[in-house]
């Protein structure tokens, strides 16, 4: 704890008089660069676990936590199959899903898409990320020319120009067996939805349709192609399944969420520790700016100290002086830091746009960054670690300063007055 007289000089020193302006600037130099260290660690940090966050929270989302597939790509027997995952301990979910790749065709305008066929409550699920139209209509048929109905990702929507009512042709070329070959299947349908999940690559190539027709597209009867599973603890999702893997060897192979996006996420992971890195060195800059104010503060108060020893004061009250001093200034330019970085991510998407408005450069392009829109999650420890290293190099700055002050000779200072 400071006394009076120590918090009473401490507080002098932090506002330089009127004739060490210089000694003030460096010192306002270092709370900027404290501040503004800060802040960026907070918002890259935190853009970056938004960013995993919510792409593993829409991959999930939309696929669930494990998909089991057959070898050969059809479940023959899969209400067995549905009913033992249903059983086992940690599932909260299991459903028949149908995913193919297959050619959309509009106005002569073709695509390359992913047919996924669902059961009626997992399409209902979609009603938050409808657009247009009505997901619910898609298990009935039209009421104008009695064609079944789709809902279309917007991306691609607006690639062919596709509106809720208009008809669209699914081509499946692995259409019937006959003399002449094999017949693709051209199915019209109308599009009863427009949605848009938030991933470029789902909302550019993927259409839903019910599950009994996608059945009847592909031609498989009563199987499907994969059973979509979710768990309680998505973390521990192999640890879960790994019974009913066991029992399924040879028939079918089950892959969960960490295998089907490791490369991805383990890139991801990779790049937020590289960054974290990078920028603490900001830090350091930082606190090398805190460490010169106060080397330029002692030698300037070299006559004051010399007085104070004299008067009585300690090398100790010096000591916690100068580190008072020097640490306060680290706590402003965080706390600053905090409140500037808070801003910036409250307002990250007018700042993204008012950028490429006066770059002319796309900053957040979909198609490359795989979510439509910047995500933010703050980690309260993360911020608590930033918090400390910025103290913690702030603490350390001062030490060098705040001894050389304290062994300050009184005698040798006095001498030439």
């Amino acid at each position: 704890m400071l006394s009076p007289f120590e918090w009473m000089i401490a507080k002098r020193y932090l506002w330089p008089g009127k004739g060490e302006a210089f000694i003030a600037l460096v010192a306002a130099i270092s709370v900027g660069v404290v501040m503004l260290s800060v802040a960026l660690l907070v918002v890259v940090m935190s853009v970056m676990n938004g960013f995993r966050g919510e792409l593993l929270d829409k991959i999930v989302g939309l696929n669930g936590h494990a998909v089991v597939q057959a070898y050969g790509g059809r479940i023959e027997n899969w209400q067995g199959v549905l009913g033992e995952l249903e059983k086992t301990p940690g599932v909260t979910s299991a459903t028949p899903m149908i995913e193919k790749p297959l050619l959309v065709n509009f106005n002569g305008n073709s695509e390359g898409i992913l047919l996924r066929g669902q059961t009626q409550k997992d399409l209902d699920a979609l009603g938050d990320k409808v657009l247009l139209g009505d997901i619910k209509s898609l298990g009935t048929l039209s009421e104008t020319d009695g064609l079944g109905r789709v809902a279309v990702g917007s991306r691609l929507a607006q690639n062919l120009g596709i509106r809720v009512g208009d008809v669209i042709t699914i081509i499946n070329f692995s259409g019937r067996t006959t003399p002449f070959g094999t017949t693709p299947r051209q199915v019209p349908y109308e599009v009863g939805a427009i949605f848009e999940v938030g991933i470029s690559t789902f909302d550019e190539k993927f259409i839903m349709m019910p599950l009994a027709d996608a059945q009847s597209l592909l031609l498989m009867g009563d199987s499907v192609a994969q059973i979509e599973v979710t768990v309680d603890k998505p973390d521990k999702v192999g640890e879960i399944l790994a019974p009913v893997s066991q029992r399924l060897a040879g028939k079918a192979v089950i892959a969960d969420w960490k295998s089907m996006n490791s490369a991805l996420f383990e890139a991801l992971q990779v790049e937020r520790v590289a960054m974290f890195f990078a920028l603490s060195f900001m830090v350091v800059v930082a606190s090398f700016n805190i460490l010169s104010s106060l080397v330029m503060l002692v030698r300037a108060k070299t006559r004051d100290i010399a007085i104070m020893r004299t008067m009585g004061a300690t090398r100790r009250s010096l000591l916690k002086i100068f580190v008072t001093t020097g640490t306060t200034v680290g706590a402003i330019g965080t706390i600053s830091g905090l409140l500037l970085g808070s801003i910036i991510l409250f307002f990250r998407e007018p700042i993204v746009d008012f950028i490429a408005f006066t770059t002319g450069q796309e900053i957040w392009d979909p198609q490359v960054r795989f979510l439509s829109t910047l995500p933010s999650r703050t980690d309260p420890w993360e911020v608590f670690g930033i918090v400390m290293l910025a103290l913690g190099m702030s603490f350390l700055a001062t030490l060098y300063p705040a001894f050389k002050a304290a062994n300050t000779d009184p005698v040798q200072v006095l001498r030439y007055e």
